[in-house]
């Protein structure tokens, strides 16, 4: 009799245990993704841009160092700036994040770049988008897709609920 209920105890121990280590796996981040998406491509295009909000809760810098997705051969960081009337794209090796500061990706401004696209990015679909910080490690998305030429998230059209509105890689 006193076996089964060492068994039970042991197992409720090792689920504690494990519960205890993906609560600190899943909070250790102190970077936190808001609001990504990006616009749909036309047919034939070989770039996109994702769009989101990166708010470093921790006490020090961070930076964001690197993306990949599956949907791209290549994911940059580029910043546009204006000068004397051009706009100006550059690419941005890392991106610095502030404590306590919210870091912003949208259209006109930085934004993450696309590269190489395996195939366009349709409205009402998601992919996914591994971001890579220096001290807050690896943090994946799924990035929603809104409308060509879509200026905010809210130009989305109401997001599909089956298995079909996601990428194939």
């Amino acid at each position: 009799m006193k076996r089964p209920f060492k068994l039970i105890l042991s197992i409720a121990f090792v689920l504690a245990a494990s519960v205890q280590v993906n609560a600190q796996t899943s909070s250790a981040s102190s970077v936190v993704v808001e609001r990504p998406w990006a616009r749909a491509t036309p047919g034939g295009a070989k770039t996109g841009a994702a769009y989101l909000t990166l708010i470093n809760n921790g006490e020090s810098p961070d930076q964001l160092l690197g993306a990949t997705t599956p949907i791209a051969d290549k994911v940059q960081f580029h910043s546009t700036t204006e000068e004397n009337g051009m706009s100006r794209m550059r690419e941005m090796p890392v991106v610095d994040l502030v404590p306590h500061a919210k870091t912003t990706f949208d259209p006109g401004g930085m934004h993450i770049m696309l590269v190489d696209l395996k195939q366009p990015l349709k409205e009402g679909q998601t992919f996914s988008l591994s971001l890579t910080f220096a001290k807050a490690g690896k943090v994946d998305v799924t990035v929603p897709v809104a409308k060509v030429g879509a200026m905010r998230p809210s130009d989305m059209a109401p997001m599909m609920h089956h298995h079909d509105d996601t990428m194939k890689e």
